[in-house]
């Protein structure tokens, strides 16, 4: 397959995901759709490696990650970071209601052994499925080390439908209370307060850049050095902080203080490009999931994400509702665990276009919506989730 034979090929997936949310608006989500697309197209002519012959390969799947996450932290302030503390609480409350979930009804079922590789993979990231693949591998145990990096591939389907239903839910919430006047899109109060709506931070240090200086090269030069920074950082810890989450932080610091325009990505024109690397990076997990090893794991893999997001579920709406939370946010907060970034933007991006009728409406619910989804996600996938498999890991 040529380069540009596979790059059409993925943006044809990508594309359909696109037209189908927006035709069902956004009933059903575009990953879940395009999810299936490559499940299929990897089970018939797909090659395994036809998003790295698409040009999407390593070096740049890492640049995308880490431009993106600090990207991401630009459109955070710290008064704004300080106050997501409810919803760390509440991504955390989903994180225990899985562990619960599987390790107790869980190991009566499956026994303990499977649940102990399956549990940490549930609440994260690829990091953690690795960790507990290897774990298992080590103990001769072969079958659960598939079953780690399966329950990460697949675990997905469940909650991107979920997602996209619960943030659905809570945007009509959103804008029906808007359009009553009883709600105001933060742009709208700070204007009427006098304040412009891209408010000085009163960390500033740098002055602004002439908008004839700030060009693609300019902004995606700054947005590099945050970045660099940020992974240097990352090593003084010796791998004890993912650079991951040094990059969400420096880009919140570098945009407070100035250094770096908030949305950086969007401004340069670079954010659509790299987005679309990194989700064809995510669907490609999807090719070691053969219909063989499927259907031996099934039960299973099944079992202990049902027992999982259901645990997560009573957990995490029960702390939501006592934190102010509608037990729709605080949900689907807490499944940001099951994919993390950058699903968690596409599915927030997506609601909020479906149930929004203009730009104001849209921005009101990305405003109020994707914060959380941000948070949540690095909660769980980039920093607990490594956290519990290596606590996991020493239960084997």
């Amino acid at each position: 397959m040529t380069l540009m034979q596979a790059f059409c090929i993925v943006l044809a997936a990508l594309a359909i995901g696109d037209v189908v949310s927006t035709k069902t608006k956004a009933f059903i989500p575009s990953v879940f759709v395009t999810a299936l697309i490559f499940l299929f197209g990897f089970w018939t002519f797909f090659p395994p490696n036809i998003v790295e012959l698409a040009g999407f390969g390593g070096p740049l799947i890492l640049l995308s990650m880490l431009l993106l996450i600090t990207h991401m932290g630009t459109l955070l302030s710290v008064k704004e970071l300080i106050a997501q503390w409810k919803t760390i609480s509440v991504a955390l409350a989903g994180i225990v209601g899985i562990c619960i979930g599987t390790l107790g009804i869980g190991r009566i079922l499956f026994g303990w052994e499977l649940v102990v590789i399956a549990t940490p993979p549930l609440t994260g990231g690829i990091v953690a499925a690795l960790m507990m693949s290897e774990a298992a591998t080590a103990k001769g145990l072969s079958d659960l080390a598939v079953l780690a990096i399966i329950i990460f591939v697949m675990q997905g389907f469940v909650g991107y439908p979920l997602t996209a239903f619960m943030l659905k839910k809570e945007a009509m919430r959103l804008t029906g209370l808007f359009r009553k006047g009883d709600f105001k899109a933060q742009s709208q109060a700070k204007s009427e307060k006098g304040v412009s709506v891209e408010e000085v931070s009163k960390f500033r240090l740098f002055p602004a850049i002439p908008k004839n200086y700030l060009t693609t090269y300019v902004i995606l030069l700054k947005l590099g050095m945050v970045a660099w920074a940020a992974v240097e950082t990352a090593k003084l810890t010796d791998g004890r902080v993912s650079q991951f989450v040094i990059c969400l932080i420096f880009g919140v610091i570098a945009s407070e203080i100035g250094f770096i325009e908030r949305k950086p990505l969007i401004l340069s024109g670079s954010f659509g490009f790299l987005i679309t690397t990194l989700m064809a990076f995510i669907f490609a997990g999807l090719a070691r999931a053969n219909p063989e090893m499927l259907l031996k794991l099934v039960g299973p893999l099944a079992g202990i994400i049902v027992l999982g997001v259901f645990g997560m579920a009573i957990l995490s709406i029960l702390l939501g509702k006592f934190l102010g939370y509608t037990k729709e946010m605080a949900f689907a907060v807490a499944l940001t665990a099951l994919y993390g970034f950058p699903p968690s933007y596409i599915l927030t991006d997506e609601a909020s276009k479906a149930v929004s009728q203009n730009e104001e409406e849209y921005k009101l619910l990305m405003d109020e919506m994707l914060p959380k989804m941000l948070v949540g996600g690095f909660t769980t996938v980039t920093i607990v989730s490594v956290l519990i498999a290596g606590f996991f890991v020493n239960l084997l």
